[in-house]
């Protein structure tokens, strides 16, 4: 009498699909990484909101508080890289869970600082939770979609994502802080980073998951192509963390109050959550080179006319302004999968995101010094120089394109 194996292996893989760790779906990991990349955009640019009042706070210099900026930066850019390997260890959805705890407790610390050490202790704190986003989040969205090309799209809407938090969450602040003290505003703010940390752990990979049937991209750069967009956004994000460091008080100087510093980042930040989308159309006819030249040719104009408007000019030409400087590091972002040694998309990632924000933490204390030395006017000029830099460097990296990564004779990639 024979016995059939069927039903025992049948229980047999039951058994052992009920045993793996369930994975989270492509739209449930795009949707945790957009709210993260929301959150923690707005935690790092609502301190261009706060720079004004910490001045009057402390009796701080320009170039002081571009340091206190800049170290802010610089904390996130250096741990960009341990970041990764933690996630590695532990899984993305531990490690950016955690990050956004430490990231929100530094605001918390920052509301009960009495001086200036407390407050640059609790932003260095703040800025070591906010490392673990960028890397993490990103490759998750790029795994989650298969990597490469295919990834695009997601990751588009992921860094879309991002700007809005940059509109929303300054310009919150700036009317919060019409009715409460600073240091109840940011007891708040941290309150909201403490309640969406459990959602991120919930959602987001853990430790050796991976959506199924997503596997890395193999897709690879020309030879030197990935260090010279890696150039190419340090000193993109360098203008763009220059110039809002200094448009509060260049904004100022023409005559506005708080409120309309508040709104004036929220136009920018607004202009380049359109960026993201007018650029990846763009990218789509004109390809990553084109868009580049365009958008960083637009961004040095529109510095050097909000120089001089008037403070209602200014604020309408500020949206379009945002456009063009946000507008190019959406196309860089989203190359930094194409680009990528196979198999080494967070590595990539992690090193892309190190350059750009220790160029967002280096670049305002130069910009500072600038600014003491001649004004205010002449660093803000010199944002513009810098845009105009990374011409050239376009056009060296175009041909390390691969073909596929520009549009064809009837305008699509």
């Amino acid at each position: 009498m024979s016995i059939d194996p069927r039903p025992a292996m049948t229980a047999s893989i039951l058994s052992s699909d009920a045993s793996k760790p369930k994975t989270p779906s492509p739209r449930r990991t795009l949707a945790a990484a957009c709210g993260a990349h929301a959150l923690h955009d707005g935690y790092t640019d609502l301190i261009y909101v706060l720079l004004p009042i910490w001045q009057t706070e402390f009796a701080l210099s320009y170039s002081a508080l571009a340091t206190l900026r800049g170290l802010y930066a610089g904390m996130t850019a250096g741990a960009q890289l341990p970041a990764s390997r933690l996630a590695e260890r532990f899984g993305i959805g531990v490690v950016l869970a955690g990050g956004t705890v430490v990231a929100a407790l530094g605001y918390l610390f920052a509301g009960f600082s009495g001086g200036l050490a407390g407050l640059l202790a609790a932003l260095l704190l703040s800025g070591l939770g906010g490392a673990t986003q960028h890397p993490l989040a990103s490759a998750a969205v790029s795994r989650a979609f298969g990597g490469g090309l295919t990834a695009r799209g997601p990751l588009g809407t992921y860094n879309f994502a991002g700007d809005i938090g940059k509109a929303a969450l300054p310009a919150a602040t700036a009317l919060a802080l019409m009715l409460l003290p600073w240091r109840d505003v940011l007891f708040f703010l941290a309150a909201i980073g403490l309640l969406c940390a459990p959602v991120l752990f919930l959602t987001l990979p853990g430790r050796g998951r991976r959506p199924a049937g997503v596997e890395q991209s193999k897709a690879g750069g020309g030879k030197g192509g990935f260090g010279l967009l890696l150039v190419i956004g340090i000193l993109d994000c360098g203008v763009r963390m220059g110039l809002l460091t200094f448009l509060p008080f260049l904004l100022t100087a023409k005559g506005s109050g708080q409120a309309t510093i508040g709104l004036a980042l929220a136009l920018v930040f607004l202009g380049g959550a359109a960026g993201k989308l007018i650029c990846g159309w763009f990218a789509s006819r004109l390809g990553i080179i084109g868009t580049v030249l365009v958008t960083e040719a637009l961004t040095a104009l529109g510095i050097l006319a909000l120089i001089d408007l008037p403070l209602l000019p200014a604020m309408i030409l500020l949206p379009v302004l945002g456009v063009a400087l946000n507008g190019t590091s959406s196309v860089l972002y989203g190359s930094v999968a194409e680009l990528a040694p196979p198999g080494r998309t967070e590595r990539a990632f992690a090193i892309f995101y190190s350059g750009t924000i220790g160029s967002g933490a280096l670049s305002p204390i130069f910009y500072g010094v600038i600014g003491d030395l001649f004004g205010v006017p002449w660093a803000t000029a010199a944002t513009a120089a810098v845009a105009l830099a990374t011409l050239p460097l376009a056009l060296i990296l175009a041909p390390r394109f691969s073909a596929r990564f520009e549009p064809t004779a009837n305008g699509r990639a």
